[in-house]
């Protein structure tokens, strides 16, 4: 693979750069709105979760 001067490397980068497609403020607003409703709902699922295993390892527990 043949090396490139660190001037064509800058280059090559600045071209790469000008391909990116960067969101809209409304579809930025959009992904952070549903991300931190889904982190909510997320964390009430596996709040339920650990509390349900922690009740049957109370009572697994219990019966010793």
């Amino acid at each position: 693979m043949a090396k490139t001067s660190p001037g064509e490397f800058v280059n090559q980068v600045r071209a790469e750069g000008r391909k990116v497609v960067w969101p809209s403020r409304e579809e930025t607003v959009r992904t952070a709105i549903f991300v931190g409703i889904m982190m909510v709902i997320l964390s009430v699922f596996f709040l339920g979760v650990d509390t349900l295993f922690g009740a049957v390892m109370r009572w697994l527990l219990s019966l010793a």
